[in-house]
């Protein structure tokens, strides 16, 4: 893969107005698809990538928007400046945002307050009555606490005029915002670095409806910039940067961490071990360096984040709560006691993730071709999301880098992701309350089936770019795998080859099929 796809020539990147019907569409307001003999690449200043981060910022700023209805303030009855969800604005607008309730909810808006050592009692006085520690892994518990220390010292300037200002909470989300935008920022410049030939893939991220509804939902950017970043440096054949980037992404959200398990099987199939131990070795070693000065000062406070996920049951979001609700099902566990962990659930979730990552093994290890990189690694976190407990609305940020990597088909990525986006508007009159003139649950869960049907189709059609790559739009290109680093065109050394039944041939793939 080249270092930089900016760099390609005009024959060599793929044209999207000739490959894909949608752009090719949406090119004719502004002169239609690039001509046969077009000059291309003399601009001074404008190139793909930069195009691509301009259209990534447009839809950033169309997130903020989307959001700021819940952080305006208003003088109550009694002079006090208050912020303003009044009437349920933060369902009705359908701007809610995890960033701001937990600013008091985490203790943030105290001053002496530091992550995993504060502690405070939840529901006092009843039989749920427990000892509560910042929820969040450790990058991004100490995220939230130095952006309310900020907001802190953005208000106490600002009081002496040298700033504008308002409520302490609409300081530290807008600063939050912010570094959540450059991480996202930074995540559609490294899946544009990523996809070689195809940088224009790209633009199908940065115009994701995802990121207008829930890139300020809750603080996963962090997490996909780091994913993003330590593919990258993989790419480019840095494996210990790429363990150090994908472990700092595990302390911010465990998902990252799920990457290095594709990365060892073709690794494995490559002959290409040594690099893959290196990139496991730096990356559980960053993990547990980010981790140890909490672990051994704040354990209880440390270990609130496994506690948590341990101890609560499906949410809302998850296919085990919609079989539930549709069916009437009492769930694995029946007759739980306050604060009791759901032992049925848990292994059930476990169990099932673990077979599933067993069979995209198997399919690793015994696919005629190797599979790109970010196709399992797609396959991995899809099995993670649509098997595990909780399916909070955010996550679904996770799949978009590698769906994009994964299979760069424009119209289906942008099918799903709408339908994933639109989830968003049932969840919201769902919490509203049927009483408030909200919505019943089962709107919410039949969006719920359709984003995980939507999830579903694409894993099969990954599979099958996978079991038969010339229809793979990545290897159509001309590219073996962009984001493979040293298994990119390395040839097999080990493979797992299945039974063949009595009779039955295996045709190989021509070498003009996998490109």
């Amino acid at each position: 893969m080249t270092d930089d796809a900016d760099s390609l020539g005009p024959d060599e990147r793929v044209v999207p107005t000739w490959t894909e019907s949608l752009a090719r569409r949406a090119s004719r307001p502004f002169g239609g698809p690039l001509g046969r003999h077009a000059l291309v690449g003399r601009h001074w200043f404008w190139s793909p990538l930069r195009v691509v981060l301009l259209l990534t910022l447009v839809v950033l700023a169309l997130a903020w928007l989307q959001k700021s209805p819940c952080i305006q303030q208003y003088t109550d009855e009694k002079g006090q400046v208050q912020l303003d969800w009044r009437g349920s604005r933060q369902f009705v607008a359908l701007c809610y945002s995890d960033t701001v309730p937990l600013y008091t909810a985490e203790r943030l808006d105290q001053p002496d307050t530091f992550p995993y050592k504060t502690h405070w009692i939840d529901g006092k006085g009843t039989p749920t009555e427990h000892i509560r520690y910042m929820e969040y892994p450790v990058v991004t518990g100490m995220f939230q606490w130095l952006n309310a220390k900020l907001a802190h010292g953005w208000v106490a300037v600002a009081s002496a005029g040298w700033l504008p200002s308002a409520m302490t909470v609409i300081v530290y989300f807008d600063i939050t915002a912010v570094w959540l935008a450059l991480a996202w920022l930074i995540t559609s410049w490294a899946v544009a670095r990523l996809s070689g030939r195809r940088v224009w893939d790209g633009a199908i991220l940065a115009l994701s409806p995802l990121v207008i509804v829930h890139a300020f939902t809750n603080f996963d950017t962090l997490a996909t910039a780091f994913a993003a970043t330590g593919m990258l440096a993989w790419a480019r054949r840095r494996p210990v940067l790429a363990g150090v980037l994908l472990g700092l992404g595990g302390a911010a959200k465990l998902y990252p961490l799920f990457l290095l398990g594709p990365l060892l099987l073709l690794c494995w199939r490559s002959g290409r071990m040594r690099e893959g131990l290196r990139t496991t070795a730096a990356a559980v070693l960053s993990w547990a360096a980010v981790n140890a000065p909490i672990f051994y000062y704040f354990r209880p406070g440390w270990q609130e984040f496994f506690r948590l996920n341990t101890e609560r049951g499906a949410d809302p979001d998850s296919l085990y709560n919609v079989i539930a609700q549709f069916t009437g099902w009492r769930g694995f566990d029946q007759n739980l006691l306050p604060n009791q962990t759901p032992d049925g659930l848990n292994g059930f979730s476990l169990t099932v993730f673990a077979i599933c990552c067993l069979g995209i093994a198997v399919l690793a290890l015994s696919a005629r071709t190797r599979p790109r990189f970010a196709q399992l690694c797609f396959l991995v976190v899809a099995a993670f999301l649509l098997t595990n407990k909780v399916w909070s609305p955010q996550y679904s940020l996770w799949l978009v880098p590698l769906a994009v990597l994964a299979m760069p088909r424009w119209k289906l990525l942008l099918a799903w992701m709408t339908i994933d986006a639109l989830v968003w508007v049932p969840r919201m009159f769902f919490y509203l309350g049927t009483e408030n003139k909200g919505l019943p649950i089962e709107w919410f869960l039949g969006a719920v089936v359709l984003r995980d049907l939507a999830v579903l189709g694409l894993c099969a059609l990954v599979i099958r770019d996978i079991l038969r790559p010339e229809h793979d739009p990545v290897r159509q290109a001309g590219m073996d795998d962009p984001a493979g680093g040293v298994l990119d065109g390395a040839p097999d050394q080990r493979r797992l080859r299945l039974a063949t039944p009595a009779g039955a041939r295996r045709r190989e793939p021509e070498p003009s099929q996998v490109g």
